[in-house]
């Protein structure tokens, strides 16, 4: 791992990558390199274990490069993340707003004074009874939560995070203009699997990536909400 670092540009892709997936083609584009000499340290960084490819849900067609974030060797090796921009709210969006979107607002709301909630491309009649169930595990309330129209919730100022990859290959098309700032989480969708499994894999997916967001946007709060952990009373 330490050797596939050695290169400074594997290593600024690997802070590219601290917060959010990416394309390919977006990396190529913000590192200004050739597709093939990207290939090249892709596989690189890929052969030691530091990321890996993952096949979009939506167009079936596009892949995604992320940090091996379930690999404590690799969260060792990260830096904290780069800074972002300080925004008013956070938006959560997945495509039927049921399950990781709602799971990922109510993880921030533990770590974060920063506001945030959660909407669909499509929402759904109801959250989905599993993801209540995990967030029960975890000591998270999603019994009362809401599903919600992206159009209805979204304002130019908030920093949106796509944790579905229909939803953030969609979000072109339904936020024409200025579009708010996002970044975007390839989490897989437990709903087809309708397994405890599958849903509390989406959890550890996102409640990794969501402690990351959390320590490099800034905040005004002087004290902010610590996570309860699995197994602390509420």
């Amino acid at each position: 791992m330490h050797a596939a670092l050695g290169e400074p540009v594997r290593l600024a892709i690997m802070d590219q990558l601290t917060l959010a997936d990416a394309a390919p083609g977006d990396l190529s584009a913000a590192f200004g390199l050739p597709t093939n000499l990207l290939a090249h340290h892709l596989r690189v960084l890929e052969e030691a274990g530091l990321i890996r490819r993952v096949r979009s849900e939506g167009d079936r067609r596009r892949s995604y490069v992320q940090l091996v974030l379930d690999d404590p060797a690799v969260t060792a090796l990260l830096h904290p993340g780069p800074a972002q921009e300080s925004a008013p709210r956070v938006v959560f969006v997945c495509t039927h707003n049921s399950a990781r979107s709602q799971l990922a607002a109510a993880l921030w709301t533990q770590v974060s004074a920063v506001p945030a909630t959660s909407a669909g491309t499509h929402p759904a009649a109801r959250v989905h009874p599993r993801a209540v169930r995990t967030g029960r595990r975890h000591g998270l309330r999603l019994e009362h939560a809401r599903t919600a129209h992206l159009a209805d919730v979204v304002q130019p100022e908030d920093l949106l995070v796509t944790v579905c990859d229909r939803a953030h290959e969609e979000l072109p098309a339904l936020l024409p203009g200025p579009r708010p700032e996002r970044l975007h989480w390839a989490v897989p969708d437990p709903a087809p699997a309708d397994t405890d499994e599958a849903f509390e894999a989406a959890y550890l997916q996102i409640s990794n990536r969501v402690d990351r967001l959390a320590q490099a946007l800034p905040h005004d709060h002087p004290n902010p909400p610590t996570r309860i952990r699995q197994g602390a009373p509420r």
